[in-house]
This record gives C-alpha cells, sequence and structure tokens, in this order.
C-alpha cells in the first residue's frame, strides 16, 4: 500500500502551546489569537462576494471587525471544551489568511468522529492550498483527538469542493435532500467520509 504523503512540516511537526500551530509545507495552520482579528476581518470582506454562493446568507453586521473578534472568542472557547477546532491556515509571516478547515461536532465513544467544513481565499484557489490544510488538519485530529472519521457534504454543483474531497480520499456515501439552506435556497448535498479505522 503506497504510503500517503504528510503535509505537517517533518521538522518542526506541532508547535506545542496551549492552542496548537502546525507548519506545513507553505503556511501555518493555527487556531487565530484575538490580535488577529483584523485579518479574519480582512479574509471575510475581501471574499464576500466568492463565497456569497456557498455559504449560509450573512446579515451585514457579519463582515464588523467586532464580529471577527467574537468569532476568534468563540473558536478558542470551542477548542478548550473540545467541540470544534477550528483551524486557519496563515502565509508563513502571519500576515494574511489564506484559507480555513474547521473540525466540529466532535464525537468521542464508540462513534470517534468529526465533521469537516472549509473555505479557501479567491485568490489562493487551484494551488493545492486546501489539500494541504486539510490533511494537515486531519493529520492532527487523528492523532490527538482520536478521530477516526470525518465527514464532509458539498452541493453537486460544486465541482471544486468534490475533487478536493475526492482527491483527499472521502468516499461518497449518499445524497441528503434539501439538507442546507445556502445562499437563501435549501441545498442538496452530497455526504462524504473519510475513514482511518483497520
Amino acid at each position: 500500500m503506497r504510503e500517503q504523503k504528510s503535509f505537517v512540516a517533518p521538522d518542526n511537526e506541532i508547535v506545542h502551546v496551549r492552542f496548537p500551530e502546525i507548519k506545513t509545507e507553505r503556511g501555518v495552520l493555527k487556531i487565530l489569537s484575538p490580535d488577529q482579528a483584523p485579518l479574519l476581518h480582512d479574509y471575510v470582506c475581501q471574499n464576500r462576494t466568492f463565497f456569497k454562493e456557498w455559504e449560509p446568507a450573512r446579515h451585514d453586521s457579519y463582515y464588523e471587525l467586532e464580529t471577527s473578534i467574537q468569532r476568534i472568542k468563540q473558536c478558542r472557547k470551542d477548542f478548550l471544551q473540545h467541540q470544534a477546532f477550528a483551524f486557519f491556515l496563515l502565509n508563513p509571516e502571519e500576515t494574511k489568511i489564506l484559507g480555513y478547515c474547521n473540525f466540529s461536532n466532535l464525537v468521542q465513544g464508540v462513534f470517534q468522529a468529526c465533521y469537516l467544513g472549509y473555505s479557501l481565499a479567491e485568490a489562493e484557489q487551484k494551488k493545492g492550498l486546501m489539500h494541504e490544510a486539510i490533511s494537515a488538519g486531519i493529520e492532527y485530529m487523528h492523532k490527538t483527538q482520536n478521530i477516526s472519521r470525518f465527514m464532509a457534504n458539498y452541493m453537486p454543483k460544486n465541482q471544486a469542493s468534490g475533487a478536493v474531497l475526492k482527491r483527499l480520499g472521502f468516499v461518497e456515501e449518499g445524497r441528503a435532500e434539501k439538507y442546507l439552506k445556502i445562499a437563501g435556497k435549501w441545498e442538496d448535498h452530497i455526504l462524504t467520509a473519510k475513514v482511518l479505522r483497520s
């Protein structure tokens, strides 16, 4: 069996701080700190039009700096309570957010599973960065949180998202009718999962 390439930098796999920082080949995957709220604000505002088709309808207040501040506070709280791991991919200098992957609804016990959500800046498309970030995130969640089933869903028309999941080894498990309300409309979703169990 071909060994899967690791997207975690071998020389510094994980920086052991209270909030993890994972160095990838081309960036840093981390839970944002409060002083990085302006970076999150820039990310959501600069990609507002691009993300509109693929996200729930947003109120104008979502694009205010204060919302980014509160969102980071919630992300950090969720991490400490082991409810969600909201990783943002930043450039090596940590001056810009490139993308985002969130591992949420963690269930341990006999399930050991979570959901995966993700986004990538319009300017960073078609560079393999989403694959790099999610691969590193899955590796971290599997090794440190014992998660062995990752579930991700996408709209049939979002072929780019489907291609990312397929390349990551996610397998289609079904289709859900009118699954999520996206951009004000109930949308069907294709259900996929990646299972790391023997």
